[in-house]
């Protein structure tokens, strides 16, 4: 084992200290089972791809062929009418 300090807000080690007591665990074991819970639920990251992922495509979304114009017009023309 490795023997290591820690800085702790106080707010944060009163109530870990109160949880290690409720278990009659030390301080020591109650940070140990942090430490392995949190490198459960976070587990390493998958080594990197030869690929970067890119988002899949539609050719049926968009807004091809209409002008600035004709998308202001269309932006406009589905506002709420509350707001005109």
């Amino acid at each position: 084992m490795t023997k290591t300090q820690i800085q702790v807000p106080e707010e944060l080690f009163d109530e870990v200290r109160a949880f290690a007591k409720r278990r009659e665990w030390s301080l020591a074991e109650t940070f140990r089972r942090g430490a392995e819970l949190l490198m459960e639920v976070y587990p390493a990251p998958a080594g990197k791809t030869s690929v970067p992922w890119n988002p899949p495509t539609s050719n049926r979304v968009g807004w091809k062929g209409l002008s600035a114009k004709q998308l202001r017009e269309a932006a406009f023309a589905d506002q709420d009418p509350r707001l005109s």
